[in-house]
């Protein structure tokens, strides 16, 4: 696989804070970008200010747990065997009101989708992102995606084999990542209890901070991690 020269670059350089400057993956063969499409007219926000962001990670077990039949599922639950992925990096505003949809997107080029892939292991995705959000804050793909996996870049992945609650959860990510608040953590359970994702957040100047909106399954709430 050849890397981009950016990407090159980053693999080559110092971890930053102990952390790994990305995580490796096979890329599928048949790996090509998605189609643009419309975005939905109901979800189009365009006047609507950033106050705040979320870097949304998707716990890769559990989605493959349940989807393992979707088209883009080989690249993440057989080829590769993952733990945390990056859903999107979210500009949010304020009283439920988030930016979305804010100016046409195009689709993204293939470089873009292979430079991208381990990070957010599906084309598709990857479109969507960039066209919910990388395009109401950034000016072209790569810049919405070198800022994902700059943040990104900085999260050392947590050890979940004993967590039983939402508080384990939030713990194992701060004793890793002492950088973040545990009031910064906002963690989403799916049917069953079953953990589906966690988002960090961040303020303007993209420093860890205090989610604004809440923080999701309360420390107490009992979970079950799929491995």
């Amino acid at each position: 696989m050849r890397l981009a020269p950016w990407l090159a670059a980053a693999l080559a350089a110092p971890s930053l804070a102990g952390a790994e400057p990305f995580r490796a993956c096979a890329l599928p063969r048949d790996l090509i970008p998605a189609r643009a499409s419309p975005p939905p007219a109901a979800e189009i926000v365009r006047d609507a200010p950033t106050a705040s962001y979320a870097l949304a990670l998707t716990w890769s077990p559990e989605w493959c747990r349940t989807r393992k039949a979707d088209v883009e599922a080989y690249g993440q639950c057989e080829l590769n065997h993952l733990g945390f992925v990056v859903h999107g990096l979210w500009p949010n505003g304020s009283r439920g009101r988030h930016p979305r949809y804010c100016r046409p997107a195009p689709a993204l080029s293939p470089a873009t989708v292979r430079a991208n892939y381990c990070m957010t292991p599906s084309a598709h995705l990857l479109q969507h992102e960039w066209a919910a959000h990388g395009a109401c804050g950034w000016a072209t793909p790569e810049a919405y995606f070198g800022r994902a996996q700059a943040l990104w870049s900085r999260i050392q992945a947590p050890d979940l084999s004993r967590a039983a609650t939402a508080g384990d959860v939030r713990r194992a990510f701060v004793r890793r990542n002492r950088q973040i608040p545990l009031d910064g953590i906002y963690i989403k359970v799916a049917p069953g209890n079953r953990l589906e994702d966690v988002r960090l957040c961040y303020d303007l100047d993209f420093r860890p901070a205090r989610c604004p909106s809440g923080f999701g399954a309360p420390d107490r709430a009992r979970i079950r991690i799929t491995h």
